[in-house]
């Protein structure tokens, strides 16, 4: 499961909005009828900047408190509290993202342009400044996120099923049928979605226009310090060097699918029926594991087992992932991390158990939110959790627009990058094994990991590059359907099962599209994760197989880490990775070194199959 971060500057640009109006003017000397007398200046472009900056930070930290109070406490009162601040944030990002607007022509510092564009850039979908149309789309925005709330799918008046009771079953169930059935039943719950979702489309775009942008696809692609037309090829570069992976993962998953349910159903010379890989969305292919792992017995350390054997509980856990960072050089978590984080399920009122970190006031107030189980998954996701913490309290010096990490895929890779150093190394290291298996059991765990985080790479790559395509124009809504399967058997060798009418809203049936999620992050930070731990791996002075290699203790490399998380947002990302990496470029390339014992018992599987799509 993908876990998410939150930090103010999340908070600030992530809401949805509801209703904008007129922006105020924050620059007095272009307000009233001196806008006609004189043009905006360099000097105004700062005072504006400081400005806005204060204002933000004015209602950003009681909002934070309300999102916090309702995530750890859900009830009507919280729920209002925190909605309403929630707007106040979200219309006063909105004002003066088309504020900054004003000063698209005006030739200032290169500091004082990259606040400017990363301000402008910060909304998702941008309101028209008619207020009526403004409103409209604050309620599609609404009425969609609602919609595919309370989606489920009924066999009967009597029978309904939940999204979870559905993914439970995809996740388990060997059915065709049933697997098949539940596939379709979720999809309904989108089709009512695509006339909002057109309408929406047309509303953001008139808004993107205000701020100088072509368009909502533009806004999004040009976000991430290269011109925005270079970005999706930058993207399709990285695909190229993990593809050839990807054929041999997708090639023997298809023959044992094959084998399993006939290849009648899965024919070897074709995409994969989406309904089979264990997932809703086909995204991650973990839960099909018992179904394509090696045949002989792999020896796998049960963390699970040793950490209930020697009597974690969920602080002892959390006190272990903060003895990691510890090691690295990093400075001990604050005691109000202890205070007022959520470590448990607390009793006798609804929480929100989704795993997030949080910073809320931009500094020192470092939390967590988890309902933590004792298993060696809720270990990993703890010392990823952290992560995102130790990262927020990195930047806090920085200017309030600069808080957030050198582009949005660096945070969640930074997590990830952590969690790829508990190895069997380090947890003997730290006694929770006693013996580290030999190589040779090396390809489980490795497959275990490509299951879920290369099968991934294509689907992340794939929803956004429909997505430009449809807020740009290119792709009309008689064709969202048609161009969503189309990218889906191009880039992951997966397919509908059955045929799709042309009224149909696949993509509506995946969250973060009727939600306006952008979902190239995730994309990003399945390559970086790779070759962040690659180079703290060559910085530390491992010399052993990359897939076996811990950081752990190892401060040089988390000087390296430390130095690159502290810039935030300050530079372009390319200066944040050449930083850490020695090369401003990203390399999807260390995937194939992470890899390699696995692609080298892929490639021995598949002689003899027909492989490709």
């Amino acid at each position: 499961m993908l876990k998410i971060k939150i930090t103010l500057v999340a908070v600030m640009v992530g809401l949805s909005l509801s209703g904008y109006s007129q922006p105020e003017n924050t620059n007095s000397k272009t307000s009233s009828t001196a806008t006609e007398a004189s043009s905006p200046t360099a000097a105004d472009a700062k005072a504006f900047l400081k400005k806005a900056q204060n204002d933000i930070a004015k209602i950003q930290l009681p909002a934070a408190h309300a999102q916090w109070s309702y995530a750890t406490n859900i009830n009507v009162d919280t729920a209002a509290v925190s909605a309403y601040l929630g707007e106040q944030l979200s219309t006063k990002v909105a004002q003066l993202a088309k504020d900054a607007a004003q000063f698209n022509n005006v030739e200032v510092d290169a500091d004082t342009r990259r606040k400017l564009d990363l301000l402008r850039n910060g909304l998702t979908m941008p309101p028209p400044s008619n207020p009526e149309k403004s409103e409209r789309l604050a309620k599609i925005g609404s009425d969609l996120d609602g919609m595919y709330g309370a989606g489920e799918y009924c066999r009967d008046e009597n029978t309904c099923f939940s999204l979870v009771e559905m993914s439970s079953q995809m996740a388990t169930s060997r059915d065709y049928d049933l697997l098949l059935e539940f596939w379709e039943g979720w999809r309904e719950v989108a089709v009512p979605m695509k006339p909002l979702y057109e309408e929406q489309v047309a509303l953001a775009n008139e808004g993107a226009k205000e701020l100088g942008f072509a368009n909502v696809s533009e806004l999004w692609r040009g976000k991430y310090d290269m011109p925005a037309d270079d970005f999706p090829q930058e993207l399709d570069r990285l695909w190229g060097q993990v593809e050839p992976f990807y054929e041999a993962l997708h090639c023997h998953v298809r023959a044992k699918l094959g084998e399993h349910y006939g290849t009648d159903k899965v024919p070897q010379d074709k995409p994969i029926p989406a309904h089979l890989l264990g997932n809703m969305w086909a995204q991650t292919w973990g839960n099909v594991y018992d179904l394509v792992k090696p045949e002989r017995e792999m020896v796998v350390p049960d963390v699970t087992g040793a950490l209930k054997s020697q009597g974690y509980d969920e602080i002892k856990m959390v006190k272990q992932a903060e003895s990691f960072f510890s090691s690295l050089g990093f400075e001990e978590l604050p005691e109000t991390f202890w205070e007022r984080s959520q470590f448990q399920k607390p009793e006798g009122r609804d929480v929100q158990c989704h795993a997030s970190a949080w910073n809320l006031d931009d500094k020192d107030d470092l939390r967590i939110k988890m309902c933590i189980q004792i298993t060696g998954e809720e270990f990993n996701v703890i010392h990823h959790e952290l992560g995102h913490n130790y990262y927020q309290r990195a930047y806090k010096d920085q200017p309030l627009l600069y808080r957030g990490s050198a582009n949005d895929g660096f945070h969640e890779a930074i997590g990830d990058t952590v969690a790829l150093s508990i190895t069997p190394k380090y947890l003997k290291q730290i006694g929770l094994i006693d013996t580290i298996p030999d190589e040779s059991n090396d390809i489980g765990m490795l497959m275990q990991v490509a299951l879920d985080k290369i099968a991934f790479i294509p689907f992340g790559l794939m929803v956004d590059q429909w997505r430009w395509k449809v807020l740009s124009g290119e792709v009309t809504p008689e064709n969202y359907n048609q161009v969503w399967w189309e990218l889906r058997e191009k880039y992951q060798g997966v397919m509908a099962p059955v045929s799709r009418a042309a009224e149909a809203f696949d993509p509506g049936a995946k969250y973060h599209v009727p939600a306006n999620v952008p979902y190239t992050r995730y994309f990003l930070a399945h390559i970086l994760q790779f070759q962040f731990h690659k180079a703290l791996c060559d910085i530390a002075g491992d010399e052993g197989p990359l897939n076996r290699c811990s950081i752990y203790g190892r401060e040089e490399a988390g000087k390296a880490l430390n130095e690159m998380l502290e810039m935030g947002m300050s530079e372009p990302w390319q200066n944040a990775l050449e930083k850490i990496t020695g090369s401003p470029e990203m390399d999807a390339s260390t995937i194939q070194a992470y890899f390699a014992p696995l692609k080298e018992w892929l490639d021995d599987q598949n002689q003899g199959r027909q492989c490709g799509w």
